[in-house]
């Protein structure tokens, strides 16, 4: 029986990919809190092992598995052992990823290879093994991780922001092929979130002030601000909302220059 919530996950089945560190734990934290049992991979299963034991002591049956996302038989082995388990799973959450940050002009082709292959290809086939059976329940819910790259393109994030970009128009695709059979397809796209890929930035007090000064919200994201996107995305809340890219960026995609000058350096 349904509850009268429509944001409450209880009884149902989350996977989360790549949770051994950053926006992954948050999100499938977030689905837990709102009563999800969870599904967590990472390529080393033992680096899943912490994470794993919290997520139980908030009551969740929890199982970690490993998954390469560039493998097609561990995605193949990870659905089908995710399946043996739960019998069914109702969300996905595409979120494993990497990033190689390097000026256009020195991007190698095992650079372009690695970012695609992991963020675009890797997304694809996962939602696909997880759709089969999400399918044969007429009822599903997938949520693939974007980006404000999405939408923006960036200097030295040439591989990552068409890996990006990608997630977007596979998601429209997505969202058009299974719509009719109760699964919907959406793109959680976060903006600048200080994580391990990029925190390397973060050091940097000055880029900080110039990014902070660009977000329309004058500060860059914090993990639990993801928790109401990733939960609505996740829930009964959202059954007529598919194909969508929802940003989550405290409002840069608005645009990265002011019309107008500061009323302070004006003469």
């Amino acid at each position: 029986m349904m509850s009268d919530d429509i944001f409450d996950l209880s009884g149902q089945v989350a996977l989360v990919t790549g949770t051994s560190r950053g926006l992954g734990q948050d999100i499938a934290r977030a689905l837990a809190k709102a009563g999800a049992d969870l599904i967590l991979t990472s390529r080393r299963r033992a680096s899943l092992a912490e994470f794993e034991a919290e997520m139980r002591v908030l009551g969740r049956r929890t199982l970690a598995l490993e998954l390469d996302v560039r493998d097609l038989a561990s995605i193949q082995r990870m659905a089908a052992e995710a399946d043996a388990a739960f019998g069914q799973i109702h969300i996905l959450v595409n979120n494993a990823g990497c990033n190689v940050r390097k000026p256009a002009l020195d991007v190698t082709w095992d650079d372009w290879n690695l970012v695609l292959d992991t963020n675009l290809r890797g997304s694809f086939f996962v939602a696909q093994a997880i759709a089969r059976g999400m399918i044969a329940h007429s009822y599903g819910r997938i949520i693939n991780i974007g980006s404000v790259t999405s939408v923006f393109g960036y200097a030295g994030l040439a591989p990552y922001g068409a890996s990006r970009g990608g997630i977007r128009q596979l998601t429209m695709s997505l969202a058009d092929d299974w719509g009719q059979h109760g699964v919907t397809v959406n793109c959680l796209a976060p903006g600048w979130f200080k994580t391990q890929q990029n925190q390397v930035l973060y050091e940097n007090q000055e880029w900080v002030d110039y990014l902070t000064d660009r977000i329309p919200v004058k500060r860059p994201g914090q993990p639990h601000d993801l928790d109401g996107a990733v939960v609505f995305l996740a829930s009964e809340a959202s059954r007529y909302v598919t194909g969508q890219t929802l940003l989550v960026d405290g409002g840069i995609s608005t645009g990265s220059m002011r019309a107008t000058v500061p009323p302070k350096q004006r003469s």
